[in-house]
């Protein structure tokens, strides 16, 4: 089915802002709670919310198969699991519908009134339920950075990097949507020259500039996925702000890797974007360095050019931008991610998210972490009201924005903002 959602000579009868994330060629799927308090599957075309629900009650997908309650729902993991071509379709109808020369819904009032929210009237929820979660590591900057702060500039690569895509299964149940604030966790450190642990805060809470991929249901067990299908199994992608405790990993991460060092948040932007969306935007990766192995070799342009930019917001202060990265500097792209993910027959499931691991390039402004940005608090950042950052502060707030562009048209992913709170008060519950 050709994508006819992507014209970027098609404009929209919604007034939409002229440097929108959002036009009528992007079309991202999102879960939100309406002002009637009815949580709904819906899109996003300007700065309105649109209830997919009520527009296929009202019959405007008529001809496409889709269960009654397709949208009815609180996650889109029903919706993912129909694969491609019902993405496809209902991406195709909505551009149609929401079309400058199509009036059907235009001037129909009522139906308008029903189908249409403007972003205050509506709160936008986890798009999908997260059965599973794998955090790659997969930007050749950030793991030699990292490397070398810990093990010096002739070891910063171990052995394996350059040969697997590497990874770790993480947990799902602290994934949550922007605007969620998130305490500092508590945990067990190591202090340098102390013999003994200590348990409190962490010091060194840590943002990473992510992006992830949401899976559909694709292979049975034991059946891999190829790197030449794997894209077929990818509904889409969204901002991901992996928090990180550097002080309790130090510690902890010998010989199992993370733990509570990752498990206390992981945030999300609201609104998936396609990859159909992301089409115009394909791009090459970083050339390989080492032959991979056959199951790994990738052919064409697998990834795709994302701007990427990160914020920090002291309270009540301007915001800093602090990093400009991209999604292409990965060096494993995400068809190799999934296929050495279900190589040795994983089952991948609809809803399943994949982290790309920090993003970072090679200049010093496009670290993805405050771990590399300030040189692990040896070089301080300093921010526009005078203050200084080695890691993130209590009731700091963290954006992450990204967007593709290019001469024709914009499509991005809006944000991911979340703020900092001071560790949990037991007293105050």
């Amino acid at each position: 089915m050709v994508i006819t959602a992507n014209d970027p000579n098609r404009k929209t009868w919604l007034k939409t802002p002229k440097q929108t994330d959002f036009p009528i060629q992007n079309i991202p799927f999102g879960v939100f709670l309406t002002r009637d308090d009815i949580i709904t599957i819906g899109t996003r075309i300007g700065d309105y919310a649109i209830d997919l629900g009520a527009l296929h009650q009202l019959g405007y997908f008529e001809g496409i198969p889709l269960t009654d309650d397709i949208f009815l729902q609180d996650t889109l993991n029903d919706f993912i699991a129909d694969g491609r071509k019902t993405w496809r379709a209902v991406r195709n109808r909505i551009a149609d519908i929401f079309d400058e020369k199509n009036t059907s819904l235009k001037n129909n009032e009522d139906h308008r009134k029903t189908v249409l929210f403007t972003l205050d009237e509506i709160e936008m929820q986890l798009p999908v339920q997260v059965g599973d979660y794998t955090d790659f590591y997969s930007s050749k900057e950030h793991a030699t950075n990292v490397g070398e702060m810990f093990r010096g500039k002739d070891n910063a690569l171990l052995p394996n990097w350059l040969h697997v895509p590497v990874a770790y299964h993480g947990r799902s149940s602290s994934i949550i949507p922007s605007e969620i604030p998130v305490h500092r966790p508590q945990g067990q450190k190591m202090p340098h020259g102390a013999d003994k642990p200590i348990f409190g805060p962490s010091r060194k809470v840590d943002f990473e500039l992510e992006m992830a991929f949401i899976t559909t249901a694709g292979n049975p067990i034991g059946e891999p996925i190829s790197v030449e299908d794997a894209e077929e199994y990818i509904f889409g992608m969204v901002l991901f702000n992996d928090w990180s405790a550097r002080d309790i990993q130090r510690w902890e991460y010998v010989p199992l890797g993370p733990f509570l060092a990752k498990n206390f948040a992981s945030s999300v932007s609201p609104w998936i974007v396609t990859l159909d969306a992301l089409e115009p935007f394909r791009t090459e990766g970083p050339k390989p360095e080492n032959e991979p192995l056959p199951y790994l070799v990738s052919k064409g342009k697998k990834t795709f050019d994302i701007e990427l930019e990160v914020f920090l917001k002291p309270e009540n202060k301007d915001e800093n931008r602090i990093a400009k990265s991209n999604f292409k500097y990965l060096y494993w792209n995400m068809s190799q991610q999934l296929a050495h993910h279900t190589i040795n027959g994983c089952p991948i499931n609809s809803g399943d998210m994949m982290g790309s691991g920090t993003i970072s390039g090679s200049n010093p402004d496009s670290y993805g972490s405050m771990l590399e940005l300030s040189w692990n608090g040896k070089k301080p950042l300093k921010l526009k009201d005078g203050s200084d950052r080695k890691f993130i502060e209590d009731n700091d707030t963290v954006i992450l924005r990204g967007h593709c562009e290019n001469k024709e048209v914009r499509i991005g992913f809006g944000e991911v903002s979340t703020k900092l709170l001071p560790v949990f008060d037991f007293k105050k519950k």
